[in-house]
């Protein structure tokens, strides 16, 4: 079975996250895409992260009724530092038959040698790393082709148009008072509003 691999702080979870897995699961032929919120993330420092519970349920809210997509919590369960190459292993463990896709940003596929025990990652997945721009886009070939000649890395570039939404200005509306109607699934936006997350 191809298994794509989406993780992130998802703070909250917003329709650029959906639409992107959605091109991610069209353009790898994937048969399970795992969305899998992170506890602790290792390489930013998050002030107002919601609680992993809450996380996780506004993902399941932003996936309910697609049944490709499956909301893990096996790092929220770690409860430690979230390092990819641990959550691959324990996947490994958990469906020794499947291909596993890892999905990232751009800028992450750039610096994958910096990651903890990045060369075992390239043994588990298949690294798939997508571009907006031309430029950027010969960055990631380059670098694709670095990454194959050292360390035999197996990997997939895509073409993509995201939506220009991010995670931190969803919350500064939030924290001004201002809607976010149309930038979050509505079961998403319904939650963040009963909750009262990201307030301040």
């Amino acid at each position: 079975m191809r298994t794509g691999v989406y993780g992130g702080t998802f703070n909250p979870i917003h329709l650029g996250h959906v639409k992107l897995a959605e091109e991610y699961r069209e353009e790898l032929g994937l048969d399970r895409l795992l969305v899998i919120p992170d506890c602790h993330p290792p390489h930013k420092r998050a002030f107002d992260l919601a609680s992993g519970p809450q996380r996780l349920e506004m993902c399941r809210l932003a996936f309910a009724g697609d049944p490709t997509v499956q909301v893990d919590d096996l790092e929220l369960r770690r409860g430690a530092k979230s390092y990819t190459v641990d959550t691959l292993e324990q996947l490994r463990e958990q469906y020794p038959r499947d291909t596993f896709y890892l999905i990232m940003g751009g800028d992450m596929f750039l610096t994958i040698t910096q990651w903890h025990n990045f060369q075992r990652i390239f043994q588990l997945a298949i690294l798939c790393a997508g571009a907006r721009e031309l430029e950027e886009w010969e960055r990631l070939c380059r670098h694709r082709d670095f990454l194959q000649e050292r360390y035999g890395v197996r990997s997939r570039l895509l073409h993509f148009s995201p939506l220009p939404i991010s995670s931190t200005d969803i919350r500064a509306r939030i924290r001004r008072g201002d809607p976010i109607d149309g930038l979050v699934p509505p079961g998403v936006a319904q939650y963040i509003r009963e909750n009262q997350l990201y307030q301040g």
